[in-house]
């Protein structure tokens, strides 16, 4: 592995990591993001399986709501397992451009729509049909582009569920997701052994990333930093695909 890439990979990882620390999420799309601009969108999202997985997983099991968001958001956690599954096989038979345009137009919107404050009305007694759409849409958006937020995150919002289940719902979501990916790319032959280990040496960058937004986070105000950040993240997904597009 070439050194200019693997100093590249940890650099991105403590950035991504202190999003996260500072504002609770962001390390997976920030990371495939960054790395699909420079190395390719199938090498970004298995450098970024294990650091997403590490830091989700705790996330997921430990609140003490497990059981309860199970039995509510399973549909959404298995159709989007499934889903990300499904298209995730596209990755090796589609022109890799076409997965960038879309990765950088649904970064746009994810970003547009948290700059708007843009929220989903609550889903009242539609729940039981509406979850397990959600889950089809963003397992379906997982499996062609890496990110796990659109729209699942928008939805589990429009829940209505107190800051710690939502927290430990988002945790599991992104730890479901994450091993379907990968076991989808291993499935597909997508995830190289190389890519593999170095994306197990970016959990330390990425832990470290957390620590230092953890420290941050009392010193800055988290208002004006998420501004910050889904401007940065719209400008960033505007360029992905321009730039991807201008080149084809």
């Amino acid at each position: 592995m070439n050194f200019d890439v693997f100093v590249l990979v940890a650099l991105v990882f403590v950035f991504a990591g202190s999003i996260k620390g500072l504002i609770g999420f962001g390390l997976p799309t920030v990371s495939i993001a960054i790395l699909a601009a420079f190395l390719g969108l199938i090498e970004a999202m298995t450098l970024m399986l294990l650091p997403s997985l590490i830091t989700n997983l705790l996330q997921g099991l430990v609140g003490g709501h497990l059981i309860r968001l199970i039995r509510r958001c399973w549909s959404l956690f298995i159709l989007g397992a499934v889903f990300t599954w499904l298209t995730s096989s596209l990755l090796s038979t589609w022109d890799p451009a076409t997965f960038l345009v879309i990765l950088g137009l649904v970064i746009t919107v994810y970003g547009l729509s948290s700059l708007w404050s843009f929220q989903l009305p609550s889903p009242g007694p539609g729940e039981p049909w509406i979850s397990p759409i959600v889950g089809m849409l963003s397992g379906g958006i997982t499996g062609l582009t890496g990110v796990f937020v659109v729209p699942s995150i928008g939805y589990l919002q429009a829940l209505r569920m107190d800051r710690d289940e939502l927290i430990q719902a988002m945790g599991l979501w992104f730890t479901i997701a994450t091993l379907s990916l990968a076991f989808s790319l291993k499935e597909h032959g997508l995830l190289s052994d190389e890519l593999g280990w170095l994306s197990l040496m970016a959990v330390l960058p990425a832990l470290l990333g957390m620590w230092i937004g953890r420290i941050l986070r009392p010193r800055l105000s988290e208002a004006a930093f998420r501004r910050l950040f889904f401007a940065g993240l719209t400008l960033l997904g505007v360029y992905i695909s321009a730039s991807t597009i201008v080149a084809g």
